[in-house]
């Protein structure tokens, strides 16, 4: 599976941005989706996931009632709306692809994109 991402800029804090994760394959429905992030200085840490249906997601803490994640099977895609933003926020975000389990662990993810920068300032 190869994913590449798309979406990501500068935004002002309250804004909002739309990233997308196009992948490639056709067993892209048996993979459970995930985001993830990395600040500068800091290790990479879990966004949100989506499991291989779309019917069920959960988030970190941290952007829980701000981001939504979802996807589009026919379309191959998986996309982070991102609401409410904050200078917190600013890091490279990264799409993965896990075919064993529906995880926040960052271990689980066989497959990743090579992330697009989001930046949001004050």
């Amino acid at each position: 599976v190869q994913l590449v991402e798309s979406g990501g800029g500068l935004v002002q804090a309250g804004g909002s941005l739309k990233l997308s994760c196009a992948a490639s394959g056709r067993t892209f429905s048996s993979y459970a989706m995930g985001w993830f992030r990395q600040a500068p200085g800091k290790d990479r840490e879990f966004v949100a996931v989506i499991n291989w249906t779309g019917r069920s997601a959960y988030y970190a803490d941290s952007v829980k009632g701000r981001f939504t994640i979802s996807r589009n099977n026919a379309k191959n895609t998986v996309s982070l709306q991102m609401n409410s933003l904050k200078p917190e926020d600013t890091a490279v975000y990264y799409c993965a692809a896990s075919s064993g389990s529906y995880s926040s662990n960052i271990d689980r993810y066989e497959y990743w994109g090579q992330g697009t920068q989001v930046t949001v300032s004050s």
